[in-house]
Order: C-alpha cells, then sequence, then structure tokens
C-alpha cells in the first residue's frame, strides 16, 4: 500500500486527501494514516494539514521497492520487486528464486552487494547506499543462441536512461560496458539456465555508478560515476525506473524480431567502437581493424587491414581501442 500512497502523492500536485487516498485504494482512514506513518518513519517528509491532506515535501535517496515500485509506468518489467538493503549477489539471489517459481520480470534490488561480480569473475563494487545493483529475471521464449543479443538490449536501455534524464552524453562500448568521458559507468553481467534448445530463466544484473566519489586504485584510470560526471548526486530510483522503461520499450521490439533488427540503428548511434580502430583479443590470435558498428545478431563487424569483414561473436573474445580502453 506503501508504494501506491507514495505515486498518489507524487502524481499530484498539491494536496491529496485522505478522503481521496481511501476511496483509490478501497481502505480505511486508519490503515491510510498508519501507511503515511510508516513512510515517515522511513524518511519521506510528508505533511498533513487538516481539510487539506497530505503532501510530499521530500524523500530519502533510496531504491527500496515501494519507492522504485511508484515511479515506475512499465506492464512487465519489474511487476515484482524485492529489494534488500544488504545481499552477496542479486544475481545469485535472482536464480534462485527463478528455480522456485519466481515470476518473468521480477526486479531484485539491492543497497549493498558484498559479492557481485562482473564478466570473467571480475569483482563488482558494489558500496551502501551509492551505486546502483539490481537483476531483472526474464523467461524468454528464445534459443539459447539468441541470450547473448539481451545483454546489449539492456544496455541500450541503460545508456538511453542516462541520456535522457542527464545532461551527458553516454555511449556503449560494444557489447555492454556504458561510458562517458572514456570511463566506465555500468557493467552488465548476464546468467542463463537452459537445456540444447530451450531457455528456462536469465538473469541481467546491472552495476552503475551512481554517486560513487572514489574507487579503488586499480580502476581509478577506466572507471567513473555520474555524480563525477555530473557534480551532484542523483536520485537512484529515478534511474532505475527509467532504465526499466527503456528496457521494456527495447525488449519488446527484440522480442518480436528474435534479433537486433528492429533496435539497430538505435544501438549503432551510440556504439562508441562504431568507425573507430579497434583491437580484437581473439584466443585464436589478436588482430585489430575498423569497427563498422553491429549486426542484427549482435555481432561486431570489423573489417581488418586486408578489406575482410569479420564477425565478432561477444560471448567469444574482448574489444578494445587501440589506444586505451574503448
Amino acid at each position: 500500500m506503501k508504494e501506491e500512497i507514495l505515486r498518489a502523492l507524487r502524481e499530484t500536485d498539491g494536496y491529496v486527501s485522505g478522503q481521496e487516498l481511501c476511496e483509490k485504494l478501497g481502505v480505511s482512514r486508519t490503515a491510510v494514516w498508519k501507511n503515511i506513518k510508516s513512510l515517515q518513519d522511513d524518511g519521506y517528509e510528508i505533511e498533513a494539514v487538516p481539510k487539506r491532506g497530505y503532501r510530499l515535501s521530500g524523500m530519502p535517496d533510496t531504491i527500496a521497492a515501494e519507492e522504485v515500485g511508484s515511479r515506475l509506468r512499465t506492464v512487465r518489467m519489474g511487476r515484482e520487486i524485492r529489494y534488500f538493503s544488504r545481499i552477496d549477489s542479486t544475481n545469485q539471489y535472482a536464480k534462485r528464486i527463478a528455480e522456485e517459481g519466481a515470476l518473468d520480470g521480477t526486479l531484485v534490488i539491492a543497497d549493498e552487494q558484498t559479492a557481485g561480480k562482473g564478466r570473467s569473475g571480475r569483482t563488482w563494487v558494489t558500496p551502501p547506499a551509492e551505486a546502483i545493483a539490481f537483476t531483472l529475471l526474464l523467461r524468454p521464449k528464445l534459443s539459447p543462441g539468441r541470450i547473448s543479443m539481451v545483454t546489449l538490449v539492456m544496455g541500450l536501455a541503460v545508456a538511453k536512461a542516462v541520456n535522457r534524464l542527464y545532461d551527458m552524453s553516454a555511449g556503449i562500448k560494444w557489447p555492454n560496458d556504458i561510458v562517458t568521458g572514456g570511463r566506465k559507468l555500468c557493467g552488465i553481467l548476464t546468467e542463463m539456465s537452459a537445456e540444447v534448445e530451450r531457455v528456462h530463466y536469465i538473469v541481467i544484473g546491472v552495476g552503475i555508478n551512481a554517486n560513487l566519489t572514489s574507487f579503488p586504485e586499480e580502476l581509478r584510470d577506466i572507471a567513473t560515476s555520474l555524480k563525477l560526471e555530473l557534480g551532484h548526486e542523483v536520485n537512484r530510483a529515478e534511474l532505475v525506473a527509467e532504465v526499466m522503461a527503456q528496457f521494456e520499450r527495447l525488449y519488446e521490439q527484440f522480442e518480436t524480431a528474435g534479433s537486433m533488427e528492429n533496435i539497430l540503428q538505435e544501438y549503432n548511434d551510440l556504439c562508441l567502437n562504431s568507425g573507430r580502430s579497434v583491437r580484437v583479443l581473439d584466443p585464436e590470435g589478436e588482430y585489430t581493424g575498423l569497427s563498422h558498428g553491429i549486426n542484427a545478431l549482435g555481432e561486431l563487424l570489423v573489417e581488418t587491414q586486408d578489406g575482410e569483414i569479420r564477425k565478432v561473436y561477444a560471448g567469444e573474445v574482448s574489444v578494445r581501442g587501440i589506444y586505451g580502453y574503448v
């Protein structure tokens, strides 16, 4: 109920009467008052004026379920939210509840993650109340060979959300790193449970450097945060809700085509590798070439010095800029 009350307060200019809330939610005035009091205890500044009602005048920096849920305008993504102030790994938890039958579109959010991981088993730092860590559980009707593209869809959704909310230009370092000013803002890790021809579920873990002000020494040259780039803190719940909105739109188009075809131009417009010389770290031999963006299957197209166009699959190799990270 707190989520519905917050949504009503946020969507109304001025005051909302207690009677309006009772009628909208189908509960008693006592129930409304108890939930208002609970929200105030959570740090929300809610004015209560006799004969006028309630008004939201301030809020804490939180990504708790009721805060994110009250901002969501999606139908499928985030239909159920599970929030933790502290957890080992949102991906690990999402996989556990997936095995127990959790719904498609379930969103797992944590304020602090103690054992988060990125690609190739790397550690992903999620300090309390500064970063964003969430995992989205999906049950796609796709073949296992198509799942790697879902990671690209999420990367595009994050970049779109950041650029829509803030005065900055974030791009994508193929396949899924979100970058601004040559430094990494976000990492994405997708894990899958599948048989040969059937996917049981996938979990997409997203870590966004929101309000961090410092990084471990080994990351200082390649990582940044929204706060460092903008010079001010961002509302983390607002960003999570916008990512969900962008992802729902893009994922629907992806599912319809079964490929990146419908969102290919949107991705390539933000792909920082496109039109640049890149170094491909292939287990069969490193080579350099000119990137031409991705194709409908999410493969990076790289033109070698002899004119050959090679298709680079995200799961097999890494790509770097000739002179650095991007």
